[in-house]
């Protein structure tokens, strides 16, 4: 069984490329902020031009899926994608095929 890990910069890479894919601007116009609380789960925010959209774990997962197809060239249907919060490396995501 074949695994990567995507460091917090990946994942935020991801969740700018999956923004901006569906607002039809450059990634590097994007802003997340990326959360974590007990409650809600992995939580993000995506700012564009002063406005903010909320991402879930959900979206989170859907913008790594992307990422892993167009980016990284990868098969995401049959991936199986965990988040983890790390005190020293943030959230990251493992993978696993």
């Amino acid at each position: 069984m074949e695994k990567i890990t995507l460091s917090e910069q990946e994942v935020i890479n991801a969740l700018c490329y999956f923004h901006a894919k569906f607002k039809h601007v450059q990634p590097t116009d994007v802003e997340v902020e990326l959360m974590y609380d007990d409650v809600a789960g992995f939580t993000a925010e995506a700012y564009l031009n002063g406005q903010m959209d909320f991402y879930n774990t959900v979206n989170f997962i859907t913008a790594i899926r992307l990422y892993l197809d167009e980016q990284l060239h990868r098969d995401s249907i049959s991936a199986r994608i965990v988040l983890e919060l790390h005190d020293d490396e943030g959230i990251i995501a493992n993978i696993e095929w």
